[in-house]
């Protein structure tokens, strides 16, 4: 008797469409809070070597305790619901830790979502290759005018 076994292994291409979410507030800019205590996430997705505005969400866990674990574990499943992949800020909070198994973590220096979409549509290979290299525990990357990737500790 011969027996078949198929192995099926799914592997994350370049060529899929990365999400990003921006944390953001009223006013459409990105300001010195984390992540999680932003007013509302601008969704954007990759298309090819661009990046397009999707649709916007209320931060719907914005008043959340500081810190808190299920605060992070909300956001968590709130964004995965909506595929994203990449979350950008200027900070983030101690709940890192928990995010970086789910997402890449962004940490840029600009204000404005357009100049940002600038830099990140550069620095994209970079991501790429995170997210194509690993499937948690994603490395955080600090954009000004340079990349810095650091391993995220706990």
């Amino acid at each position: 008797m011969i027996f078949l076994t198929i192995f099926v292994i799914t592997l994350k291409t370049t060529t899929m469409s990365l999400v990003f979410a921006f944390a953001l507030n009223n006013d459409n800019q990105f300001e010195n809070c984390h992540f999680g205590d932003s007013h509302k996430f601008a969704i954007y997705h990759q298309n090819e070597e661009r990046i397009e505005f999707f649709t916007e969400i209320d931060n719907i866990f914005r008043n959340g305790k500081h810190g808190d674990n299920q605060k992070g574990n909300s956001i968590i499943k709130y964004l995965e619901n909506l595929n994203v992949n990449i979350l950008v800020s200027r900070e983030f909070g101690r709940n890192i830790i928990m995010v970086n198994k789910h997402f890449i973590p962004v940490i840029i220096s600009k204000e404005s979502p357009e100049e940002v979409i600038k830099v990140l549509q550069d620095k994209l290979h970079w991501i790429l290759d995170e997210w194509n290299s690993s499937n948690s525990d994603y490395k955080l990357f600090k954009i000004k005018s340079s990349v810095l990737k650091l391993r995220i500790k706990e």
